[in-house]
This record gives C-alpha cells, sequence and structure tokens, in this order.
C-alpha cells in the first residue's frame, strides 16, 4: 500500500456530500478519500456497535495509505427497535424504499452515528444516537418521495436533510447525527487528538439548518 501525504491538515474519509458540507463548517481545508470499504458487520451487534466498528474501520484504512494525517472516518445506522432486522441499510431498489418507509411510518426509530479520529497511530471514537420519530405520511406520498430517487442512497430510504424532512414529525437529540455528522462531539474528539480548531466545540450547534 502506498503512503501518501495531503497539505490539508484533515482527510475525511467518506464520499458523502453531507458530511464534506458539515466538515467544511468548522473552517479547517480538507481532502476527501473515499475508505472503499465492506459496510457489512457480523452479526450480533447492536446498532451502535455496527456504526462505531464501521467508522474506526474507515478511519483506520484511510489512515494507513495517509500515515502522520489527521484521518476521520464515520458510520450512520438507522434502527427500527422492534423490527426483524432493526437495522435499516441503504434500500437495494425503489420497492425496498418503499418499504422502509411504511415500516418507520408513525413510529420512532433511533440513528446511531459512530465517529473515529486517527492521527500518529492513536485513535479517538465515539457514537451519538438520536431518536427520530416519523410522521403519518400516506402511501401517495411515499410513493412520491421515492420518485425523487432521494431515498436510493440514504440508509433508512430518507434524508432529514431533504426532502425527505417532510417525512419527520421530530427529531430528539443531535439532527446531525442523524444527518451523519455530529459536528459537535467530533470538534471535541479532534480537539482531544491535538488539533487547533477555530471555533469552540461548545459553540456549535448541532442543526443542519443554522
Amino acid at each position: 500500500m502506498t503512503a501518501h501525504t495531503s497539505p490539508a491538515p484533515l482527510v475525511l474519509a467518506s464520499a458523502s456530500p453531507r458530511r464534506r458540507e458539515l466538515l467544511g463548517r468548522l473552517g479547517l481545508p480538507f481532502i476527501i478519500v473515499p475508505s472503499d470499504v465492506d459496510e457489512t458487520t457480523g452479526s450480533g451487534l447492536a446498532p451502535e456497535e455496527v456504526a462505531g466498528t464501521l467508522a474506526r474501520f474507515k478511519a483506520h484504512t484511510v489512515a494507513a495509505e495517509y500515515p502522520g494525517q489527521v484521518v476521520i472516518g464515520a458510520d450512520t445506522v438507522v434502527a427500527l427497535q422492534d423490527l426483524q432486522p432493526t437495522i435499516l441499510g441503504k434500500p437495494r431498489d425503489e420497492a425496498e424504499a418503499a418499504w422502509m418507509l411504511r415500516a418507520l411510518r408513525g413510529r420512532w426509530h433511533q440513528v446511531s452515528t459512530g465517529i473515529a479520529v486517527i492521527r500518529g497511530g492513536r485513535e479517538w471514537h465515539d457514537v451519538v444516537t438520536a431518536k427520530v420519530q416519523m410522521g403519518d405520511y400516506n402511501d401517495a406520498e411515499i410513493a412520491e418521495y421515492v420518485a425523487s430517487g432521494e431515498p436510493l442512497d440514504k440508509a433508512g430510504a430518507y434524508a432529514v436533510q431533504g426532502l425527505g424532512g417532510r417525512l419527520v414529525a421530530e427529531v430528539r437529540g443531535s439532527e446531525l447525527a442523524v444527518v451523519g455528522l455530529p459536528l459537535r462531539r467530533l470538534a471535541e474528539l479532534l480537539s482531544e487528538a491535538g488539533v487547533a480548531l477555530p471555533i469552540e466545540p461548545a459553540a456549535i450547534v448541532d442543526r443542519w439548518a443554522l
């Protein structure tokens, strides 16, 4: 494996445009190096464990190529606790997206985002979980949303920061954990890793729309 260096202090191990936009709020330059890892995990893990494990795996995979850089990994897991299987990943097609949205309709579920920071062989990591209640939308609204194409690359088949926000009734906890990168907690981990930030972590509001 070839080692690389970057003039930017941070390396984001994700191709997600949402995570790219959120990380940009910290005011530090960074580059994007998708990890391209297999996101399947062994059975028996709780949703929080899956999110944390994959975030660390992504970060370590990219950190091996960028030794000495500060690498950030993240992974988001949507889970409906009283449904088997509990974890709702990215839908394979429109039919599965519609099924997920029907399963979530009118119910609470949890969204956990794992974050990991790697620097100089050391690791800082955490998982932030929020609770989300979906609205009592009808089948026509599901069909319209699925036809937009937005659900097809989203865990749980919706994006709270996009058109899917119309289907969400309430978010309890970090809204940015639902979007995919809980920025305040990430800033705290970066600070612990010795990264100088232009903004205090306590000043960060974990909301998509500021």
